[in-house]
């Protein structure tokens, strides 16, 4: 298969030697089949040096249409379109340049999966000067959630002809998020998307931006693919450019909080206080799963929970002397009502009202499985945003140790967005998927066990949501206590071997939110050392 790939570019107010370069970039790729579809108004003839010299005007490749009024740019993109007749189309920025292998790395993935619909590539940023290349955009491959949140997919990006044309042309009300906007267009009709983690496109610094007027179309487009995706919900854009999509809910449904305890009162306290106390969502009930205190001031403590509160139950597992945190669950979810299961530990405290709202928000979506939180340390620092496959050896908590408002690689951590696992600390789920994936595996007594269930959802289909604006603190398994004997390692090193077995194709394949080019020895998603 040898496509051919037609390159829109809207030629605005553009330094015509970077035009120059740009042209350069394309004309040096290892694969030839391209074209390059110029669009520029009349005010911009200072390019046309560039556009109409000898250079161009003899590769048959480059078309250039001139207009006699001015013209905005998505009316430039849409006049280049008009004349593209490749199988494949993409845009690029008059001043951007190409890796000479991009279009061939484009083949290469599309030979091998002639299914493909679209697909993008990771980028880098280059300085005005054109001397340094910096600030390179390590992807997630597709990650629904997070475009939601911001156009990370940017450049290189590539789509068929045929969803082009099923999707249609450039917004022309917009200038700043047309893109953004074609990019959401074109998902929503996709099925095979494909992200090839390498940086092929390399972006020109701009300042020239107004970043009111963004925001507003940002908001405009995540709001229109929202409506056409039939999901209800309003918009906020932060000052730091993500946005956060605020889902409806047409009703509260019951959630089941279950918090295995063990002792530790003063912890048990703080975490349900904070229920009651701190979260403004009430169709609740509390299901605390007693499992082996000794100290008569936790019965003491329990009975006094039953007096003061209607929807809140103990039930008692007694099964085993042997701490099993999956059998712990498994079991206590039979004492559930809800249609909603929070897996909750006991050392945790809500900090913000509509935590368990936003959370909810999520998971009654179709095509969500579960649902974690933004958790920190006692001094605020993060304790966990989110799960990495394959971090620290199997898996680990992203941009642990960071600062309190730290935004991450990219705003990761700030950004709503799907990931392979969330922690159990705090996971919400659907109690009939919990049942028919049966529950934890108990097998994996302490370590693991919430990877391995959020593994299991997404074989099933479903997407694991990790939600920045669902903020609780904890206190790291206090009343557990740290792997400190022969028998704790020995059981943690057992379940790694489980783990390792039972996974082995996902862990050597890697983390599909990860990507390959960042480092796997440290979790602030900084680059991997070769």
């Amino acid at each position: 298969m040898e496509p051919t790939f037609s390159i829109l570019i809207s030629v605005c107010s553009a330094d015509p030697k970077k035009v120059r370069k740009l042209i350069e970039s394309i004309q040096r790729q290892t694969y030839r089949k391209w074209e390059i579809c110029f669009s520029c108004g009349n005010e911009f003839l200072k390019s046309k040096d560039v556009l109409l010299s000898k250079r161009v005007r003899s590769d048959q490749r480059i078309k250039v249409i001139f207009s006699k009024s001015s013209l905005s740019v998505t009316e430039n993109m849409n006049r280049a379109l008009k004349i593209s007749n490749g199988d494949f189309i993409t845009f690029v920025e008059a001043e951007g340049l190409l890796e000479k292998d991009a279009f061939y790395e484009c083949v290469k993935i599309i030979n091998q999966y002639p299914q493909i619909d679209m697909l993008y590539t990771d980028e880098d940023r280059i300085s005005v000067d054109g001397k340094r290349y910096f600030h390179p955009h390590f992807k997630s491959d597709f990650n629904l959630d997070l475009l939601r949140s911001t156009n990370y997919i940017g450049h290189l990006f590539v789509v068929k002809k045929e969803l082009q044309k099923e999707i249609g042309t450039f917004c022309e009300k917009l200038y700043y998020e047309y893109e953004y906007d074609f990019i959401l267009r074109c998902i929503e009709k996709s099925e095979h998307i494909w992200h090839i983690p390498k940086v092929l496109y390399h972006k020109r610094v701009n300042k020239n931006s107004n970043i009111g007027i963004q925001s507003k179309e940002k908001e405009k487009v995540i709001k229109e693919h929202l409506t056409r995706c039939e999901l209800k919900g309003f918009v906020h854009v932060h000052d730091s450019g993500i946005c956060k999509v605020n889902y409806q809910l047409e009703i509260e449904p019951l959630v089941s909080i279950l918090i295995p305890n063990k002792d530790h009162v003063d912890d048990l306290e703080r975490c349900i206080r904070s229920l009651f106390e701190i979260s403004e969502y009430s169709n609740f009930e509390v299901v605390i799963v007693e499992n082996g205190s000794t100290e008569k001031e936790t019965f003491q403590y329990y009975m006094s929970l039953l007096e003061r509160y209607k929807n809140v139950q103990i039930v008692t597992w007694n099964k085993s002397k042997e701490f099993n945190y999956s059998a712990i669950n498994n079991y206590g979810v039979n004492s559930t009502k809800g249609e909603y299961i929070l897996f909750l530990n006991n050392d945790t405290e809500v900090i913000n009202r509509n935590c368990i709202y936003e959370m909810i928000s999520h998971v009654v979506r179709s095509e969500v499985g579960a649902v974690g939180a933004r958790l920190y340390y006692p001094d605020g620092t993060i304790q966990h945003a989110g799960v990495i496959l394959g971090l620290g050896g199997i898996a680990g908590h992203a941009f642990c140790g960071k600062g309190h408002n730290a935004k991450g690689y990219f705003g990761r951590i700030q950004c709503t967005q799907n990931l392979t696992a969330v922690t159990a600390a705090c996971m919400m789920m659907p109690r009939t998927l919990f049942k028919e994936l049966g529950g934890f595996d108990e097998k994996l007594k302490v370590a693991f066990n919430d990877v391995d269930l959020c593994m299991r959802i997404r074989k099933a289909g479903k997407l694991i949501v990790y939600t920045p604006y669902a903020e609780l603190y904890h206190y790291e398994s206090k009343s557990r206590g740290i792997e400190d004997t022969d028998e704790k390692l020995e059981r943690f090193h057992g379940e790694v071997h489980y783990f390792e077995k039972k996974w082995k194709q996902e862990l050597e394949a890697g983390d599909p939110y990860y990507n390959p080019n960042l480092t796997l020895t440290k979790n602030d998603f900084s680059l991997r050392i070769v």
